[in-house]
C-alpha cells in the first residue's frame, strides 16, 4: 500500500472514531441512569464518597464487546 493510500485510510478512520465521539457526547446527558444502576456501590462517610460502578461497568463490557465482535464479524465478511 503506498503512503499516501494509507494517510488517507487513517484519516477515514480518524473522522469516523470523532464523529461516533460527539454522537456520544451529545447522547450523554439523556443517559442520566447509566452511573446510577442497581449493583452500582456509593458509600457516603464523613464527607467522603466512594463510588463503586459495577453495574455499569459490566453493561458498558458487554456493549462494547458486541460491538468490537459485530465489527470483526463484518470484516470477515
Amino acid at each position: 500500500m503506498q503512503p499516501t493510500n494509507m494517510l488517507g485510510w487513517m484519516l477515514i478512520l480518524l473522522g469516523t472514531g470523532l464523529v461516533v465521539l460527539g454522537v456520544m457526547l451529545m447522547l450523554l446527558p439523556r443517559l442520566h441512569w447509566l452511573g446510577r444502576l442497581p449493583g452500582d456501590i456509593v458509600i457516603e462517610r464523613d464527607g467522603v464518597r466512594i463510588y463503586i460502578p459495577l453495574m455499569t461497568s459490566l453493561l458498558l463490557s458487554a456493549a462494547l464487546t458486541l460491538v468490537l465482535w459485530a465489527l470483526q464479524w463484518l470484516g470477515r465478511r
